[in-house]
């Protein structure tokens, strides 16, 4: 127990809820005469008098305590005397069994609804608040209480340190080092050591061999059970005892409780530091906690480090740790990513201060951190973020989505859907025809029979068709034909297949098209072409951000869609700033994991529609068509953008010439000077060899391999100059 006011408002009804073994009808019995104990009283008030002492009583007593001399053995000795009575004090003790009452009401089963009323074996708030008035209660349940309390080992901080949590408002300094495990009992490893076969095993396997186990062996299956019940105690503890509100989330992990924890003991001007996952920081499930450090101005320091040299031999070398120090109005944080040695914190290059301020541009639907490498890298995205909006700010009214974007993921789960794929050869043995990319059947013909110019192909009443099922790594940036399958496997299109207008990429699965045309006519998508970008990515690759316009087809939950109603020119845009350099540069340090989740691209600085003028999306959409417009299979993106002729014809260096432009372009939108955009291209380009940050280094690396030289940063830069020449000046303003 933490605070005594939990006591006051009584036991969560959550306390309640039935877990592993219960009986249902006794935790509901149980649970309602918790809510009946609270039906029509206020909280309980210590200063009414009864069996409890009240918290400012406590503290003062103690501090009376610690004030007595302690010069001479007879001093000392008296000290203890007083405290020791101070501690078996009944007044403080009643107090002590009501926060063992309240606890073990969480923890102790709820299996029977006892014969007799006033015999409960669980507590409830009406017996906290009977302990706290001076009361008797039932003697059998008041000692399993105790003895469940004490076995779950709670300190109850108030009882323990009264004059520091009470009186003071808090430690001045807190420091440690916390578990880091998931408050989940693990099947495999608890049978390890128990029945290594049911270890063994996996999914319903494990689930049926543990359920036999309450026949075969029920000592081992009594013990699971209650060990499990256990865990889930300390979940519903978590959740609803107020105590964690910002960290119980999602999988409840300890080392994020402990850091709420060591958050609340610390008082007004006092420090906490602790050793904890960089996800404190960075992951969904701590996110709440995190932003409310940035919101409370009380971060003072997050120094991240990898093991890659393991400064812990035991640990794995790929765990990323931080040291987390937490105070009090802060009116900056320092941070520092990628360490792999304590030294690392004498480099000033890779130390960097953020502002709540700042913090709350970057990721304003999150305030989770930004994981920068360096200084600058720091430093030059907190200037885009100030000229650029992020794509979604979540919360703030429909002005906040500029793009009016609805995400949707993919339209088929490769898993829950698969009853609907159909591979080539099963399309073929049920004697379906290729027509393209797609397969049909004709009701009123021979199915066997070649299709024909003869044969009516409009009617989709006499055909069934099922067309191709797009998974992510099928695209890349401006190109829908990046991947195909040979049955089952996949393979990079080669570049005579790109060069041929009439190739497109063979999938693994096919899909009926009434499904596809279903899905998103319920989203109110009417444009025969899509718009998505891939799911799976990481900071390490070719590019990290990967959008492209694809056919009207199946799409695979991999690759995530925008659905939108806007004009095809805008559509055009939005996919040349999701592949600039600019806007990835700023995704390579946001992206911390391998997947391109929503919650990074809603915080994206990305260029409202707004942002363009007429002249503007002429230059744009020219580019963005010619690249992408290089089968049939995308006529009708074409179309959509005013192009009634054949596709373009892949031409490598007149493509990177293409891009080069558009990324110059937007480099220039997001106002960025010739030396910054030098920086994005690759930092150690301006700031020498030794600087402890990189961006695209595979694109560089495999350039030098191909062309000898960093081709893309030369034609960049070199666009750059050109846009200057005619006038356009990096924007300073910015769009909001």
């Amino acid at each position: 127990m933490f605070d005594l006011g939990a006591l006051e408002e009584g036991i969560p009804d959550e306390a309640y809820k039935p877990l592993s073994g219960d009986s249902k009808e006794a935790a509901k019995y149980y649970g309602k005469l918790n809510k009946d104990a609270k039906k029509g009283q206020g909280a309980f008030d210590f200063h009414s008098g009864g069996g409890a002492m009240p918290p400012k009583k406590l503290a003062a007593n103690l501090a009376i305590i610690k004030r007595m001399p302690e010069d001479t053995v007879g001093q000392v000795e008296e000290k203890k005397r007083r405290f020791e009575a101070w501690r078996h004090d009944p007044a403080r003790y009643a107090t002590k069994v009501a926060c063992d009452l309240y606890i073990a009401a969480f923890l102790l089963p709820k299996t029977e609804v006892p014969d007799v009323r006033g015999r409960d074996m669980v507590p409830t708030t009406a017996d906290v608040r009977r302990k706290l008035a001076g009361g008797t209660n039932y003697g059998p349940m008041e000692a399993a209480a105790i003895d469940a309390a004490e076995a779950a080992r709670p300190l109850h901080w108030p009882l323990a340190f009264p004059d520091i949590v009470i009186e003071r408002g808090g430690f001045d300094l807190v420091l440690g080092n916390p578990p880091w495990e998931v408050v989940q009992l693990g099947e495999q490893e608890y049978f390890e050591s128990r029945v290594p076969e049911i270890a063994e095993m996996k999914g319903a396997a494990r689930k049926a061999a543990i359920a036999a186990l309450e026949t075969e062996h029920p000592e081992i299956f009594d013990e699971f059970a209650r060990d499990k019940r256990t865990f889930d105690a300390m979940n519903e503890f978590a959740r609803a005892s107020g105590r964690f509100d910002l960290t119980a989330r999602g999988k409840v992990n300890t080392y994020g409780l402990f850091a709420e924890h060591f958050l609340n003991l610390t008082r007004e001007g006092g420090r906490a530091g602790l050793i904890v996952p960089t996800g404190i920081a960075t992951d969904a499930t701590t996110a709440p906690f995190f932003g409310h450090l940035v919101d409370c101005q009380r971060l003072v320091s997050l120094h991240s480090f990898e093991n890659e040299e393991f400064i812990f031999p035991s640990v794995h070398h790929s765990t990323r740790f931080a040291l987390l120090t937490l105070g009090s109005n802060t009116e900056g944080a320092e941070f520092a990513f990628f360490l792999r040695q304590v030294e690392g914190l004498e480099d000033a290059r890779r130390r960097f201060l953020l502002a709540p301020s700042e913090i709350a541009a970057i990721n304003p639907n999150t305030r989770t951190a930004p994981v920068f490498r360096a200084r600058n890298d720091a430093e030059l995205t907190a200037r885009i973020y100030n000229r650029v909006p992020v794509l979604i700010h979540e919360g703030t009214g429909p002005e906040a989505n500029p793009w009016g974007v609805e995400f949707r993921q993919g339209l088929f789960n490769m898993t829950s859907d698969s009853g609907l794929f159909r591979t080539a050869e099963q399309l073929e043995h049920d004697n379906w025809i290729r027509d393209g990319t797609d397969w049909i059947k004709i009701n009123h013909a021979d199915p066997r029979a070649p299709l024909t110019v003869e044969m009516d192909t409009s009617d989709e009443d006499e055909r069934e068709r099922y067309v191709p099922l797009y998974e992510a790594k099928m695209i890349h940036q401006f190109d829908h034909r990046w991947a195909t399958f040979e049955g089952s496997e996949s393979r990079d299109v080669t570049q005579a297949e790109k060069e041929d207008d009439e190739f497109d990429p063979s999938p693994r699965y096919w899909v009926p098209k009434r499904e596809v045309d279903d899905r998103l006519q319920s989203k109110g998508w009417k444009r025969d072409w899509l718009l998505g970008w891939r799911d799976v990515t990481s900071a390490h690759v070719l590019r990290t951000t990967i959008a492209a316009a694809l056919p009207r087809a199946g799409v695979g939950h991999t690759m995530p869609l925008f659905l939108f109603d806007v004009e095809p020119s805008q559509c055009a845009a939005l996919q040349a700033n999701l592949s600039s350099m600019p806007l990835d540069f700023v995704a390579r340090q946001k992206v911390g994991g391998n997947h391109l989740t929503y919650g990074y691209l809603n915080q994206f600085p990305i260029l409202p529609p707004s942002a363009y003028s007429e002249s503007d999306l002429a230059f744009i959409v020219t580019r963005v068509l010619e690249l992408t417009y290089t089968s049939h299979s995308m006529a009708p993106f074409a179309r959509d953008l005013g192009r009634e002729g054949p596709p373009f014809s892949w031409d490598e260096p007149r493509r990177a010439q293409l891009r080069a432009e558009l990324d110059a372009w937007y480099g220039l939108a997001y106002g960025l000077t010739r030396e910054e955009l030098r920086y994005v291209l690759d930092p150690k380009d301006v700031m020498g060899a030794d600087y402890p940050s990189e961006t695209f280094r595979v694109l560089q690396n495999n350039e030098k391999r191909q062309f000898g030289e960093y081709r893309t940063r030369r034609l960049v830069l070199a666009a750059y100059d050109n846009l200057i020449a005619e006038g356009m000046r990096p924007r300073t303003d910015g769009y909001r």
